[in-house]
């Protein structure tokens, strides 16, 4: 096992491995992306209370959901480059940040479109999971910009990681801020212990859709992940081996 685990935080061999799995991941996710969407918009039946404006809950869910979960992919990448001084990890999570960032805007700018018309308001101040998600968003961006301040690489890896695991702290205030106060939000319906409240009509597509985002991220990551190898390893020389020629 820590034969695989050190040869796969090797840059060449953690560079090839994202470029094979890439298609993998993004293929399925165009086409689960197509079938959630038609699914949603005209196989799904309208809301019995918030009629057509609940299917935005098709993009405003897995979006938020996502976020958390790759902040906390961030983090812990951010601690395996710290504990065990792994380049590629920290390159991982250099990787993420973005994509956490785009997803914490789309669910922030989809939240206030559906919050427009169910709750007369487009932002909520009081609302503990909307302040705390924003908070969320200043982590991603605080950890970018930290990074970003540094010009030794390793110095950046080390005081962002820090920020990243700290940070992390906030994951669990964002899903549980509907239950711990007053919220704005409804209760958990679908991760819950017990019988999932949504009905089996609207939580099939919504499954689908938080695949697609799961393949899309990961595909997008692949992607990020080699960029940030080449621009780190950019002097190397197993590079003119990796790279096509022309």
């Amino acid at each position: 096992m820590w034969l695989w685990f050190h040869k796969l935080s090797s840059p060449p061999t953690a560079y090839a491995i994202a470029g094979k799995l890439r298609p993998w991941f993004l293929w399925p996710a165009i086409a689960l992306f197509l079938w959630g969407a038609y699914a949603a918009l005209f196989v799904v039946p309208p809301d019995y209370q918030q009629k057509d404006s609940a299917r935005i809950m098709y993009v405003h869910v897995p979006a938020s959901a996502l976020s958390l979960g790759v902040y906390m992919s961030m983090a812990i990448a951010a601690a395996v480059g710290l504990i065990w001084r792994i380049k590629v990890a920290h390159a991982l999570a250099a990787s993420l940040a973005p994509i956490g960032v785009a997803l914490t805007v789309l669910a922030l700018f989809t939240g206030a479109v559906w919050g427009r018309p169910m709750w007369g308001t487009w932002w909520a101040w009081g609302d503990p999971r909307i302040v705390f998600t924003l908070l969320n968003l200043f982590l991603f961006l605080g950890y970018m910009m930290l990074r970003a301040s540094f010009d030794d690489t390793q110095r950046a890896d080390r005081m962002s990681a820090v920020l990243a695991i700290v940070g992390s702290v906030n994951v669990p205030i964002v899903k549980y801020s509907v239950d711990w106060w007053t919220s704005l939000h409804q209760s958990a319906s679908i991760l819950k212990i017990g019988t999932p409240s949504i009905d089996p009509s609207m939580r099939w597509p919504l499954l689908i859709m938080a695949i697609a985002y799961v393949c899309y991220i990961a595909a997008v990551a692949c992607d990020r992940l080699r960029a940030e190898i080449l621009r780190r390893e950019r002097n190397a020389s197993w590079l003119a081996a990796a790279l096509p020629t022309k």
